[in-house]
């Protein structure tokens, strides 16, 4: 049997049925109260016939007033339940697994749509990067709102696993709020959340703590975790193999591995000459991490063909092959994979020559890429650079002046009812 095709039994006994797993990508489909809409339950059914084993959704936001991006998912209560079930039930009569990503993007997120940032420290951005973020300094959380973010956490996953996932993943990697309370450089804090890495992983594992209350031991709870910041000052190699191990003797189900920020984004495509010789991004990190812990590993960054992905399984190095934007072209990836009908998965966008612009084509083009596939249209690869990031632009205005709107209405009718 294709070393690809073999069963992963995960900690709690939950079983993948094989080790290709779509990584979360930015999906942007939600309407623009943050619902899950039918164009993404689509996306995900047509995905679910993929052959992969796992798929990890994308962002779901654990809070409205603390988004990501313009059209992400917020799932804080059971208002939606019944599209979430039917997202849930989009893998139905597969053997795939369906995991939500859940996140709070903390500092790391647009101003343009977020009235206040909240961070573990005052310490703003270095820059905006694709975000269109601002260099606005962030509020540090009191100690009330960090308890009641964790606890958030704890509920949303609750409200999706009542609707059928069937499993979770934290979000701690790429500078969200998980990661952001991980690195030195954005927490600085002096008490209990901050200082030692054993104070800056208290968030973390409560976060994790959280979760395994309200969902119980038999469902699957996974962490995206950089590898480290590739800043100075942030989270290091060292530290983020330490909490590898701390959460592994917490009982987390699998660790995925990234690495990066949107200040130094290493997982879009900066690497070591060495990394490039092998394909993937962190594979020298992956290997000093499987020292430290038994737990499942799942990497993602670079994986584009067959022969590289059975080789870094069969070494026993990590358990799972991660793949994002594949995904977004290859629709049927899995099974191309062991059916052996393609052997590379290539992808590339078309430049528009503008730096910045072209910065943001390594999301947004394959959103809009995405975005096909749930209007059961075939991927595009000479999609015209200049639409999409016109759309995407649009996208971003049209939810500023939603809540421009919004915020004039409500002044009207409660001055008007001073009258």
């Amino acid at each position: 049997m294709n070393v690809l095709e073999q069963a992963m039994i995960l900690p709690n006994g939950s079983i993948l049925n094989n080790r290709i797993a779509k990584s979360a990508m930015s999906e942007n489909l939600s309407n623009k109260h943050h619902e899950p809409t039918p164009v993404l339950i689509n996306l995900y059914k047509k995905w679910a016939q993929s052959g992969a084993g796992l798929l990890i959704t994308g962002n779901i936001m654990i809070d409205s007033k603390a988004l990501g991006e313009p059209r992400n998912v917020v799932v804080e209560n059971r208002k939606n339940f019944e599209m979430l079930k039917e997202w849930a039930q989009s893998v139905k009569g597969t053997n795939t697994h369906l995991w939500a990503q859940i996140n709070h993007p903390g500092r790391q997120a647009m101003e343009q749509i977020n009235s206040d940032l909240k961070a573990p420290s005052a310490v703003p951005l270095k820059s905006g990067g694709r975000k269109n973020i601002t260099k606005k300094i962030p509020t540090a959380l009191n100690e009330s709102e960090i308890l009641a973010i964790i606890e958030a956490f704890g509920n949303t996953a609750m409200i999706l696993k009542d609707a059928g996932f069937s499993g979770v993943q934290i979000h701690g990697a790429h500078g969200y709020l998980v990661s952001q309370f991980l690195s030195p450089y954005s927490n600085v804090r002096t008490d209990k959340w901050g200082g030692s890495l054993e104070k800056r992983a208290q968030f973390v594992i409560e976060v994790y703590r959280k979760i395994r209350a309200r969902v119980g031991s038999n469902f699957p709870i996974g962490i995206k975790l950089n590898s480290a910041d590739f800043q100075k000052g942030g989270f290091s190699e060292e530290e983020s193999m330490e909490v590898v191990k701390i959460l592994s003797e917490e009982g987390i189900d699998l660790i995925e591995i990234s690495g990066g920020t949107y200040e130094a984004p290493a997982m879009m495509g900066k690497r070591k000459e060495s990394t490039i010789k092998r394909e993937v991004y962190f594979m020298d990190y992956i290997e000093k991490a499987r020292k430290k812990t038994n737990t499942p590993l799942m990497l993602t960054g670079g994986f584009r063909t067959t022969s590289v992905m059975k080789d870094a399984v069969a070494s026993n190095q990590l358990d799972i092959i991660g793949i994002a934007r594949p995904f977004a072209v290859y629709p049927n990836i899995g099974n191309e994979i062991f059916n052996k009908s393609r052997i590379n998965f290539n992808t590339e966008i078309k430049k528009t020559g503008v730096k910045g612009i072209d910065g943001a084509m390594n999301i947004i083009w394959y959103e809009s890429q995405i975005k096909r596939l749930g209007k059961e249209k075939t991927p595009k690869p000479d999609l015209n650079p200049w639409s999409v990031f016109l759309k995407y632009s649009l996208l971003i205005l049209e939810q500023k002046l939603t809540k421009n709107l919004l915020k004039k209405t409500m002044f009207f009718i409660f001055h008007s009812g001073e009258r």
